[in-house]
């Protein structure tokens, strides 16, 4: 299969509004495009079922490498999913009913022989912060509950602690909860919905002054440089999007050891782009919907994660 004769769709946020300097999947499209390939754009709610067969309202894409000028659309036409190779599905969370209805209409389409990235069935089972539990060992202390005691026994128990959603990301929705225990009540009350909802609770790591690290797996490998997200002042959250500034770092020892931890399973699902969190020795998340990171290491590494992506891919085309 050459090159150019791929078909690459992609589920996206409106590409007007993403952040020209940094988004990760602009950075695929653009590596995409210069491999020939021809692009086709889709929002989450382009996507339909008809006759039990997976379709969307697509239009002709075409990217640039201009701040104030960064993509074209064509003329939107209503197709068959399956008349394309691949689809990046890279709508941004929350995963909620609607993210997972498009999920399940991009699974028909690969049972049409569409490759979709990642698969659907893995996206339906990973949620990103419950995920990393399947991986004990590799985890700080951690609970997940609804219940107001057993989140104030966890805090009882480690003093310091972390409390956020289980849908979130960029940061939202996080809070500390110190020793002294104050406003524990009111944010276990609002982040549960008064005890209707799961939330995570984990013993909070100091480490983070350094960096939340995200590392990146590209068909279960991983890019050997680290994006290191380190909190602004005052801030315990390193994510970009709450102002944290990104260092890239090497792999240490022990990143390499939580990798091999979670690789046989990350293989097994058929996972082509994966974002550890690491914060100390620990994983915090393992993030399956639409990691970013890529642009931030590429530019201080030269990297071409990207690229590595577009290989894995053309791979499983083959």
């Amino acid at each position: 299969m050459s090159q150019s004769t791929l078909h690459l769709g992609v589920v996206m946020d409106p590409i007007s509004d993403i952040a020209y300097k940094k988004d990760t999947t602009l950075a695929m499209l653009r590596a995409a495009q210069e491999r020939g390939y021809t692009l086709h754009y889709m929002e989450q709610d382009d996507l339909f079922l008809q006759a039990g067969k997976a379709y969307a309202r697509m239009r002709p894409l075409t990217v640039h490498r201009n701040p104030e000028h960064w993509y074209d659309l064509g003329e939107a036409t209503q197709r068959p999913l399956a008349a394309g190779d691949g689809v990046l599905m890279r709508k941004d969370p929350p995963v909620d009913a609607e993210f997972i209805n498009a999920v399940h209409l991009l699974g028909f389409a690969e049972r049409e022989g569409v490759l979709v990235v990642n698969p659907t069935a893995a996206l339906l089972q990973c949620n990103e912060k419950l995920f990393a539990q399947q991986f004990p060992q590799c985890c700080a202390p951690t609970v997940v509950a609804s219940r107001d005691d057993v989140l104030r026994a966890f805090h009882a128990e480690h003093g310091d602690v972390i409390f956020k959603p289980l849908d979130g990301m960029g940061g939202t929705g996080i809070f500390h909860i110190g020793p002294d225990g104050r406003n524990i009540g009111a944010v276990i009350e609002q982040l549960t919905l008064r005890g209707q909802r799961q939330i995570m609770a984990q013993r909070y790591l100091p480490e983070i002054k350094d960096g939340d690290t995200r590392i990146l797996l590209v068909d279960g490998d991983p890019v050997p440089f680290g994006l290191a997200r380190i909190p602004s002042a005052g801030e315990t959250r390193g994510n970009l999007a709450a102002g944290g500034r990104g260092v890239s770092r090497e792999l240490t020892e022990r990143d390499h050891w939580l990798i091999q931890q979670v690789q046989p399973m990350i293989r097994e699902k058929g996972l082509m782009f994966v974002g550890l969190d690491v914060i100390g020795d620990y994983i915090t998340e393992i993030n399956v919907t639409s990691p970013t990171c890529v642009r931030e290491i590429d530019d201080q590494r030269g990297t071409d994660i990207s690229g590595m992506l577009l290989d894995a891919i053309e791979r499983r085309l083959a």
